[in-house]
């Protein structure tokens, strides 16, 4: 992949294009790449509100009516519903892999298939998320790995 940066003193605001032969899972994600770099969320974290990168996060999860944002440093306190943060992240590289994980597709490092036909998801911290069965075809195709 070659990379390009062109400087214009005319140019209003920073823009990127990508120019490819096909639209490919592989292009998706760094066309969604690019759209999270300025992206941020609010999140509580001991009585101080937050604003987090997406970038910097690893998954969101749902506990007993909570939303918990978790980032290498910390675990936050969302304001957002699950599935509000699903319906506002699903273009950005976010994808629910369980009834209550939306995952940064991002942080995911390696999958491992279980007998129960879930999938093992590492994240880059170590971290290990449940895809469950139901959302393992989404996977595949957002990744680019469909049968």
């Amino acid at each position: 992949m070659r990379v390009n940066i062109i400087e214009n003193a005319d140019t209003k605001e920073i823009f990127a294009e990508i120019h490819c032969r096909e639209i490919t899972a592989e292009v998706n994600r760094l066309k969604a790449h690019i759209e999270n770099y300025a992206v941020r969320i609010k999140g509580e974290y001991e009585k101080e509100a937050f604003y987090v990168d997406l970038k910097d996060i690893l998954y969101f999860e749902s506990v007993d009516s909570k939303t918990f944002i978790y980032t290498k440093e910390r675990v936050l306190t969302a304001e957002l519903r699950l599935y509000e943060i699903e319906k506002r992240l699903s273009e950005k590289n976010f994808f629910r892999c369980s009834k209550s994980v939306v995952v940064n597709i991002g942080k995911i490092v390696r999958l491992k298939p279980e007998i129960s036909r879930n999938i093992i998801a590492t994240l880059d911290n170590g971290e290990a998320v449940v895809i469950s069965r139901r959302y393992v075809s989404e996977l595949k195709r957002i990744i680019g790995a469909e049968d």
